[in-house]
């Protein structure tokens, strides 16, 4: 059991929504933010750690390298995506900010008690034993709601991971996993997948 005391700092620098629109804009600058808010955008529904739980994740990760080999994932970039929605339409973002905004979300307790691994993508992940129950339930529950929206819907059945390593050695899982960590979660997340050189991750809306 993670014995970290409680830390709800944000693991930062994920990027807030809000941040967008500094004054001083140039017309030309706003006709490109015109023709950027037209395309798809890529989003998916995730929990975000804070600190304290970074932290522990950041261990595991070491860990994990120290037999596996491989590229950490950076701090903030590490997450629980619930629903992957990729390429979405830009009039459907709004209605998804929306939706964030107004639906519940149940907190819990998610325990995170091994590694696994991707062997075709590389991946070396940490993930619970007990496939989370209740979380798999929240994130039924999620998709259909995202269903009143149009055509989303899952392309694979829900697998609770955090990715950990890339690129690693995943002939088998590295041995033993630390001691669990318990996860205390409190909302989920609307997040949009950006990439300008490496990935970047800018939150839309947090539910209540």
């Amino acid at each position: 059991m993670n014995n970290a005391p409680r830390d709800d700092t944000p693991a930062a620098p994920v990027v807030p929504d809000t941040a967008r629109g500094a004054s001083g804009a140039t017309a030309a600058s706003a006709a490109s933010d015109t023709a950027a808010a037209a395309r798809p955008v890529r989003l998916f529904f995730a929990l975000w750690p804070d600190a304290a739980t970074v932290r522990a994740l950041a261990a595991w990760s070491a860990q994990a390298q120290a037999t596996c080999g491989g590229r950490a994932m950076r701090a903030e970039t590490l997450h629980l995506t619930l629903a992957f929605l990729g390429q979405v339409p830009a009039e459907l973002v709004e209605p998804l900010i929306r939706l964030t905004l107004q639906r519940p979300f149940a907190p819990g307790t998610l325990r995170l008690d091994r590694y696994g691994v991707f062997p075709r993508q590389r991946i070396v992940w940490a993930g619970p034993g007990d496939g989370a129950p209740a979380l798999a339930a929240e994130v039924a529950a999620l998709w259909r709601d995202l269903g009143a929206l149009g055509d989303l819907r899952p392309d694979h059945p829900f697998r609770p991971h955090v990715t950990l390593l890339r690129n690693a050695d995943t002939a088998a899982p590295p041995p033993p996993s630390p001691p669990a960590l318990d996860w205390h979660y409190e909302r989920c997340v609307l997040v949009q997948s950006a990439q300008d050189g490496q990935s970047r991750y800018i939150v839309k809306a947090a539910s209540r």
